[in-house]
């Protein structure tokens, strides 16, 4: 028998915060502190405007809508998000940030509805409430059974890799080993220098730089706990040299190139997944509203890409819902635009999915 694949889903960033939290069962305080809005309803009001009214309270498998099935289907050995929010209930803002994201800990089965192995926090959000809202949010993922990377109560338990085991899976063979995700992030994403988890000090895994030393410590701490058959995937394409199997790329507001080096695969942004963007103007050229299903199948061991196949949504009235022909036709043509100079080709595949051709 053929030794099986490893699939793993991605996405972009889950954020059920400011609005998405209003119209969940257990809505927190609404109240904002920004220069645009000042109450999170603001934010419903501008999805409703702009593709109809929003049922109050939706259910909390609601914001995933389409996706579900789509991932009960493909049924990915290992799940992972971008938690991009505080967890809390929280009013004590962080100083200095024009924009900051909270939800109530009651509404954490939305989720827990995705089931997700492993939540990535190294981001720009998740102390929008204080090293208090940083507490609250580790306590309510760990309640809910929930894996972390990237932030915790010192820069030992920030900077270490969630272990996934790999299930076996009846129809697949045997079981490859672990998945070890590691999470980190940099100044330039937005996040506070301040924000750095020390040795006495909780945060994130903040990296001092865009380094080969800092590279390097990264993989080393990932290579140190590593056994025969773990992949490992972090969050910064400079890595791949260092010897890590996947880059998990957040934080971009729509999806960025798709890039295969010397066979493992590197998202260099995943765009948005969750959030409550809706009926905010500007750039509508990008396209936000459009979101990615990411789905990579690995081989075990060696890690590298056998397959890459994104499933198109859209976000309407803060729900993920199957998109038009037409607009997974411009999902194609402009994934495939921004990533032919990194070597890459994407094409429309069954199902309406998007595939990365392989051997271009």
């Amino acid at each position: 028998m053929a030794e099986r694949l490893l699939t793993l889903f991605a996405c972009g960033d889950v954020m059920p915060a400011r609005g998405l939290d209003q119209v969940l069962p257990y809505p927190g305080n609404p109240g904002l502190r920004e220069t645009y809005a000042r109450d999170a309803m603001t934010y419903v009001g501008l999805a409703e405007r702009a593709n109809g009214p929003i049922p109050r309270p939706v259910s909390f498998s609601w914001p995933w809508g389409d996706a579900l099935p789509v991932l009960d289907a493909a049924q990915p050995d290992v799940r992972l998000i971008n938690l991009e929010t505080s967890v809390t209930r929280s009013a004590d803002f962080a100083p200095g940030k024009a924009v900051h994201y909270r939800m109530s800990p009651e509404n954490l089965p939305c989720v827990t509805a995705v089931r997700p192995d492993v939540c990535a926090l190294a981001n720009n959000h998740v102390l929008d409430f204080g090293r208090a809202g940083l507490a609250d949010t580790l306590r309510a993922l760990a309640r809910a059974g929930l894996a972390v990377a990237g932030a915790g109560q010192d820069s030992a338990s920030a900077s270490r890799a969630a272990a996934v085991p790999v299930p076996v899976h009846p129809d697949r063979g045997a079981a490859a080993g672990r998945v070890l995700v590691s999470s980190c992030g940099t100044t330039s994403s937005g996040i506070p220098p301040g924000w750095a988890a020390t040795v006495t000090r909780p945060g994130v895994n903040l990296l001092p730089g865009l380094s080969d030393a800092a590279a390097d410590a990264v993989a080393e701490r990932a290579g140190a706990v590593r056994q025969r058959g773990d992949l490992v995937v972090v969050s910064v394409h400079w890595l791949i040299d260092a010897g890590v199997d996947l880059i998990h790329g957040h934080s971009s507001h729509h999806p960025r190139p798709v890039e295969v080096y010397r066979g493992k695969l590197i998202l260099y942004g995943c765009g948005d997944c969750i959030d409550d963007y809706e009926g905010i103007s500007g750039h509508d050229e990008f396209r936000d509203d459009l979101r990615l299903l990411y789905f990579a199948d690995l081989e075990p061991g060696t890690g590298r890409l056998a397959a890459l196949r994104m499933v198109p949504m859209q976000a309407r009235q803060m729900r993920l819902r199957h998109v038009s022909a037409a607009d997974r036709r411009w999902l194609a043509r402009t994934l495939d635009r921004i990533s032919r100079p990194f070597g890459s080709r994407i094409e429309g595949g069954p199902g309406g999915a998007l595939e990365l051709v392989l051997g271009t």
